[in-house]
Protein backbone atom coordinates (compact mmCIF):
# COMPACT_ATOMS: atom_id res chain seq x y z
CA UNK A 1 0.00 0.00 0.00
CA UNK A 2 1.05 3.60 -0.59
CA UNK A 3 -0.19 6.92 0.69
CA UNK A 4 0.54 10.62 0.49
CA UNK A 5 -0.89 13.97 1.52
CA UNK A 6 -2.09 16.23 -1.30
CA UNK A 7 -2.41 19.99 -1.05
CA UNK A 8 -5.07 21.69 -3.13
CA UNK A 9 -6.91 24.96 -2.87
CA UNK A 10 -10.35 26.50 -3.07
CA UNK A 11 -11.41 30.12 -2.80
CA UNK A 12 -7.92 31.14 -1.69
CA UNK A 13 -7.69 28.57 1.11
CA UNK A 14 -5.09 25.81 1.24
CA UNK A 15 -6.58 22.38 1.88
CA UNK A 16 -4.87 19.04 2.48
CA UNK A 17 -6.35 15.65 1.68
CA UNK A 18 -5.04 12.16 2.35
CA UNK A 19 -4.62 9.81 -0.61
CA UNK A 20 -4.17 6.02 -0.42
CA UNK A 21 -3.80 3.41 -3.16
CA UNK A 22 -2.38 -0.01 -3.93
CA UNK A 23 0.76 0.63 -5.96
CA UNK A 24 1.05 -3.06 -6.90
CA UNK A 25 -1.96 -2.73 -9.22
CA UNK A 26 -1.25 -1.73 -12.80
CA UNK A 27 -3.10 1.02 -14.61
CA UNK A 28 -5.49 3.66 -13.27
CA UNK A 29 -7.90 2.44 -10.60
CA UNK A 30 -11.39 3.68 -9.67
CA UNK A 31 -11.46 6.52 -7.18
CA UNK A 32 -13.50 7.06 -4.03
CA UNK A 33 -13.80 10.47 -2.38
CA UNK A 34 -14.18 10.17 1.42
CA UNK A 35 -15.93 13.13 3.06
CA UNK A 36 -15.39 13.71 6.77
CA UNK A 37 -17.77 14.35 9.65
CA UNK A 38 -18.25 17.75 11.31
CA UNK A 39 -14.92 17.72 13.15
CA UNK A 40 -12.76 17.74 10.01
CA UNK A 41 -10.53 15.09 8.48
CA UNK A 42 -9.27 12.69 11.16
CA UNK A 43 -7.60 9.30 11.30
CA UNK A 44 -11.05 7.70 11.02
CA UNK A 45 -11.38 8.98 7.45
CA UNK A 46 -7.74 8.23 6.66
CA UNK A 47 -8.17 4.67 7.92
CA UNK A 48 -11.27 4.29 5.76
CA UNK A 49 -9.23 5.47 2.78
CA UNK A 50 -6.58 2.87 3.59
CA UNK A 51 -9.23 0.16 3.85
CA UNK A 52 -10.64 1.13 0.46
CA UNK A 53 -7.15 1.14 -1.03
CA UNK A 54 -6.63 -2.43 0.11
CA UNK A 55 -9.72 -3.32 -1.92
CA UNK A 56 -8.32 -1.79 -5.10
CA UNK A 57 -9.69 1.74 -4.97
CA UNK A 58 -7.77 5.00 -4.98
CA UNK A 59 -9.25 6.75 -1.96
CA UNK A 60 -8.99 10.44 -1.13
CA UNK A 61 -10.00 11.66 2.34
CA UNK A 62 -10.82 15.28 1.56
CA UNK A 63 -10.45 18.41 3.67
CA UNK A 64 -13.25 20.98 3.86
CA UNK A 65 -11.91 23.28 6.57
CA UNK A 66 -8.26 24.01 5.72
CA UNK A 67 -4.88 22.38 6.17
CA UNK A 68 -4.43 21.27 9.78
CA UNK A 69 -7.85 22.53 10.88
CA UNK A 70 -9.85 20.18 13.12
CA UNK A 71 -12.53 20.76 15.70
CA UNK A 72 -11.73 19.92 19.32
CA UNK A 73 -15.28 19.15 20.41
CA UNK A 74 -18.96 19.71 19.64
CA UNK A 75 -18.91 23.50 20.03
CA UNK A 76 -15.89 24.03 17.78
CA UNK A 77 -17.07 21.36 15.32
CA UNK A 78 -20.38 23.16 14.94
CA UNK A 79 -18.60 26.48 14.30
CA UNK A 80 -16.55 24.86 11.54
CA UNK A 81 -19.54 23.17 9.92
CA UNK A 82 -22.14 25.95 10.18
CA UNK A 83 -20.78 28.25 7.43
CA UNK A 84 -21.14 25.42 4.93
CA UNK A 85 -24.67 24.61 6.07
CA UNK A 86 -25.54 28.29 5.70
CA UNK A 87 -23.97 28.55 2.23
CA UNK A 88 -24.60 25.35 0.35
CA UNK A 89 -23.25 26.78 -2.90
CA UNK A 90 -19.91 27.26 -1.15
CA UNK A 91 -20.07 23.70 0.15
CA UNK A 92 -20.87 22.36 -3.30
CA UNK A 93 -18.02 24.31 -4.85
CA UNK A 94 -15.55 23.05 -2.26
CA UNK A 95 -16.68 19.48 -2.85
CA UNK A 96 -16.10 20.03 -6.57
CA UNK A 97 -12.54 21.16 -5.79
CA UNK A 98 -11.90 17.97 -3.80
CA UNK A 99 -13.33 15.86 -6.60
CA UNK A 100 -11.06 17.62 -9.10
CA UNK A 101 -8.05 16.95 -6.86
CA UNK A 102 -8.90 13.25 -6.75
CA UNK A 103 -9.39 13.03 -10.50
CA UNK A 104 -6.07 14.80 -11.10
CA UNK A 105 -4.06 12.00 -9.50
CA UNK A 106 -2.31 9.83 -12.11
CA UNK A 107 -3.28 6.62 -10.30
CA UNK A 108 -7.01 7.38 -10.67
CA UNK A 109 -9.35 6.42 -13.48
CA UNK A 110 -11.10 9.79 -13.62
CA UNK A 111 -14.14 8.32 -15.36
CA UNK A 112 -14.83 5.85 -12.53
CA UNK A 113 -15.34 7.87 -9.37
CA UNK A 114 -17.73 7.67 -6.41
CA UNK A 115 -18.08 9.59 -3.16
CA UNK A 116 -18.63 8.32 0.40
CA UNK A 117 -19.47 10.61 3.31
CA UNK A 118 -19.98 10.24 7.05
CA UNK A 119 -22.45 12.32 9.10
CA UNK A 120 -21.94 15.90 7.81
CA UNK A 121 -19.93 14.28 5.02
CA UNK A 122 -23.04 12.32 4.07
CA UNK A 123 -24.83 15.60 3.40
CA UNK A 124 -21.81 16.75 1.40
CA UNK A 125 -21.86 13.78 -0.97
CA UNK A 126 -25.63 14.04 -1.37
CA UNK A 127 -25.01 17.61 -2.53
CA UNK A 128 -22.49 16.29 -5.06
CA UNK A 129 -25.31 14.21 -6.52
CA UNK A 130 -27.90 16.98 -6.18
CA UNK A 131 -25.86 19.34 -8.34
CA UNK A 132 -25.85 16.83 -11.18
CA UNK A 133 -22.10 16.21 -10.87
CA UNK A 134 -20.70 13.50 -13.12
CA UNK A 135 -19.85 10.79 -10.60
CA UNK A 136 -20.92 7.16 -10.73
CA UNK A 137 -22.45 7.05 -7.26
CA UNK A 138 -22.62 8.60 -3.79
CA UNK A 139 -22.99 6.95 -0.39
CA UNK A 140 -24.33 8.83 2.62
CA UNK A 141 -23.37 7.00 5.82
CA UNK A 142 -25.56 8.18 8.74
CA UNK A 143 -25.63 11.49 6.92
CA UNK A 144 -27.75 14.61 7.24
CA UNK A 145 -30.54 14.93 4.66
CA UNK A 146 -31.30 18.68 4.79
CA UNK A 147 -32.04 19.86 1.22
CA UNK A 148 -29.75 22.62 -0.09
CA UNK A 149 -32.44 24.83 -1.60
CA UNK A 150 -30.51 25.56 -4.79
CA UNK A 151 -30.83 22.36 -6.84
CA UNK A 152 -34.54 22.13 -7.62
CA UNK A 153 -35.12 20.85 -11.14
CA UNK A 154 -31.61 19.40 -11.47
CA UNK A 155 -31.53 15.79 -12.64
CA UNK A 156 -29.45 13.47 -10.47
CA UNK A 157 -27.34 11.20 -12.66
CA UNK A 158 -25.31 9.53 -9.90
CA UNK A 159 -26.71 6.45 -8.21
CA UNK A 160 -27.50 7.23 -4.58
CA UNK A 161 -27.18 5.03 -1.50
CA UNK A 162 -28.16 6.30 1.96
CA UNK A 163 -27.49 4.19 5.07
CA UNK A 164 -29.46 5.46 8.03
CA UNK A 165 -30.25 4.63 11.66
CA UNK A 166 -33.98 4.67 12.38
CA UNK A 167 -33.40 6.21 15.82
CA UNK A 168 -31.12 9.00 14.56
CA UNK A 169 -32.52 12.13 16.28
CA UNK A 170 -30.86 14.39 13.72
CA UNK A 171 -32.73 12.81 10.80
CA UNK A 172 -36.31 11.89 11.81
CA UNK A 173 -38.60 9.79 9.66
CA UNK A 174 -40.20 12.77 7.92
CA UNK A 175 -36.79 13.81 6.61
CA UNK A 176 -36.20 10.29 5.30
CA UNK A 177 -39.52 10.45 3.48
CA UNK A 178 -38.68 13.90 2.13
CA UNK A 179 -35.36 12.65 0.75
CA UNK A 180 -37.12 9.78 -0.99
CA UNK A 181 -39.50 12.23 -2.64
CA UNK A 182 -36.65 14.58 -3.58
CA UNK A 183 -34.57 11.82 -5.16
CA UNK A 184 -37.56 10.42 -7.03
CA UNK A 185 -38.44 13.87 -8.41
CA UNK A 186 -34.83 14.22 -9.60
CA UNK A 187 -35.07 10.89 -11.49
CA UNK A 188 -32.34 9.36 -9.34
CA UNK A 189 -31.54 5.66 -9.04
CA UNK A 190 -31.70 5.57 -5.25
CA UNK A 191 -31.64 3.23 -2.26
CA UNK A 192 -32.19 4.04 1.41
CA UNK A 193 -31.37 1.31 3.93
CA UNK A 194 -32.66 1.90 7.44
CA UNK A 195 -31.27 0.01 10.44
CA UNK A 196 -33.57 -0.52 13.39
CA UNK A 197 -32.58 0.36 16.97
CA UNK A 198 -29.69 2.38 15.55
CA UNK A 199 -28.69 5.99 16.26
CA UNK A 200 -26.45 8.53 14.54
CA UNK A 201 -22.72 7.85 13.97
CA UNK A 202 -23.28 4.09 14.13
CA UNK A 203 -20.00 3.31 12.30
CA UNK A 204 -17.81 5.33 14.68
CA UNK A 205 -16.36 3.12 17.46
CA UNK A 206 -15.77 6.26 19.56
CA UNK A 207 -19.44 7.28 19.50
CA UNK A 208 -20.99 6.64 22.93
CA UNK A 209 -23.33 9.50 23.79
CA UNK A 210 -26.94 8.28 23.91
CA UNK A 211 -28.15 11.66 25.19
CA UNK A 212 -26.81 13.28 22.01
CA UNK A 213 -28.03 10.40 19.86
CA UNK A 214 -24.57 9.23 18.73
CA UNK A 215 -23.89 5.57 19.52
CA UNK A 216 -21.72 2.97 17.80
CA UNK A 217 -23.60 -0.11 16.60
CA UNK A 218 -21.35 -3.00 15.57
CA UNK A 219 -24.06 -4.87 13.67
CA UNK A 220 -25.14 -1.80 11.68
CA UNK A 221 -21.50 -0.94 11.04
CA UNK A 222 -20.82 -4.39 9.58
CA UNK A 223 -24.05 -4.56 7.59
CA UNK A 224 -23.67 -1.07 6.14
CA UNK A 225 -20.13 -1.80 5.00
CA UNK A 226 -21.24 -4.94 3.16
CA UNK A 227 -23.91 -2.90 1.39
CA UNK A 228 -21.39 -0.15 0.62
CA UNK A 229 -18.91 -2.52 -0.98
CA UNK A 230 -21.65 -4.12 -3.10
CA UNK A 231 -22.72 -0.65 -4.25
CA UNK A 232 -19.15 0.40 -5.12
CA UNK A 233 -18.62 -2.84 -7.00
CA UNK A 234 -21.75 -2.08 -9.03
CA UNK A 235 -21.16 1.59 -9.83
CA UNK A 236 -17.39 1.44 -10.40
CA UNK A 237 -17.27 -1.75 -12.44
Amino acid sequence: MAERFIEYSHDGQTLEGFFAWDESRSGPQPGVLVSHAWGGRTELECDKARELAQLGYCAFALDLYGKGVQGSGPEENAKLMQPFLADRAKLQSRMAAALAALRAQPEVDSKRVAALGYCFGGLCVLDVARTGTDVRGVISMHGLFNPPGNTAGTKITAKVLALHGHDDPMVPVDMVNALQEELTAASADWQIHVFGNTMHAFTNPNANDPAHGTVYNAAADRRSWVITLDFLDEVLA
